[in-house]
């Protein structure tokens, strides 16, 4: 019998964790009584050169993982293999990387990022897929309640996919984004025996008599993703604008700051996982405030007004690509 325990975070680099123990075997009333197997899995390339923590990502989720698969494309010069050293560095017996290429003529819309997503979850082989972003962290209190939700969602086929809330950190660790620009919820497991396809690596579609496309049929998973993409220091945004505006067909602009209206974000009060805590004093700009005198673009006026709506009408405008299953 399989269990977690607060040496288990301190193996994966995770420090200062609550005592806790949940046994992988054991599973509530009512729900299928075979152990859940648990594939996570992501892309990257030029992890380490753009900034990304993905180390700390990797770290968060490994303990819910009976694997952990990473499609690797391939280094840049400037970067001399970096990000495959520091992989390689975990010496991690459930990470198992995928060397890929990447189809340098695709331009369209992002969609290399949607083909190294599906090739690194064709991969997988759990009954559950769960797709984590390089700079997507979990927190060590929420790994119970997903391994949980997996366990309990697994023999009921309605429930395709489980949905996470998200913390979007933009311009320091202390402050979020909260317009409706920012989805709110989204799905980042799916049951691996289901036919998907994920467009623009972000989302999945369940493919439907080979004629149609739709949004996975989804339940909560209790849980939340903390994404800390938007905090990286200006260096490595400036990195990342370079690299990767051609698969969006878009000719690269230095970053030079964070810019945003200053009404789609607010102070972050809470905590942050314990596995980001030194990333976050020698990576994150702690001192990033937002402008007042920021010039609005027309897609934030769009915003600043979907935001006064769903005060007014207790509404959430944020783009959901789910469709939640009732009493699930």
């Amino acid at each position: 019998m399989e269990k977690f325990t607060s040496e288990s975070f301190w193996i994966a680099g995770v420090k200062n964790i609550p005592a806790f123990v949940f046994d992988r075997s054991s599973t509530p009333a009512g729900a299928l009584l075979s152990k859940v197997k648990i594939s996570v899995f992501t892309f990257l390339r030029n992890g380490a050169k753009l900034g990304y923590p993905f180390i700390e990502s990797i770290k968060s989720a490994l303990p819910l993982a009976d694997e952990y698969v990473i499609a690797l494309g391939p280094s840049d010069s400037d970067e001399n293999g970096e990000t495959r050293r520091l992989l390689l560095g975990l010496n991690e017996p459930k990470l198992r990387i995928v060397d890929s290429a990447w189809n340098e003529g695709m331009r369209v819309a992002g969609f290399v990022y949607g083909q190294q997503k599906m090739l690194a979850q064709s991969q997988c082989n759990g009954d559950w897929a769960f797709y984590l972003e390089a700079d997507e962290v979990l927190h060590e209190n929420d790994l119970e309640k997903i391994h949980t939700s997996m366990q309990r969602h697994l023999g009921n086929a309605a429930v395709e996919a489980l949905v996470f809330d998200y913390v979007h950190f933009f311009g320091s660790p202390r402050w979020r984004a909260i317009s409706p620009g920012w989805y709110r919820r989204a799905p980042r497991i799916i049951r691996n025996t289901i036919r998907t396809v994920a467009c623009d690596g972000l989302f999945w579609n369940v493919i439907v008599n080979n004629q149609k496309m739709r949004w996975p049929n989804a339940a909560h998973s209790g849980a939340t993703i903390y994404h800390y993409g938007h905090v990286r220091s200006i260096s490595a945004m400036n990195a990342k604008q370079h690299s990767v505006e051609r698969y969006w067909n878009k000719s690269p602009q230095d970053f030079k700051r964070y810019a945003i209206d200053p009404m789609a974000v607010q102070p972050y009060a809470g905590a942050h996982p314990a596995v980001m805590d030194c990333w976050l004093r020698e990576r994150a700009d702690k001192h990033w405030q937002p402008n007042a005198d920021h010039q609005l673009t027309s897609r934030e006026r769009r915003h600043r007004l979907a935001m006064r709506l769903e005060s007014a009408f207790g509404l959430d405008l944020s783009r959901k690509h789910f469709k939640m299953v009732v009493n699930a």
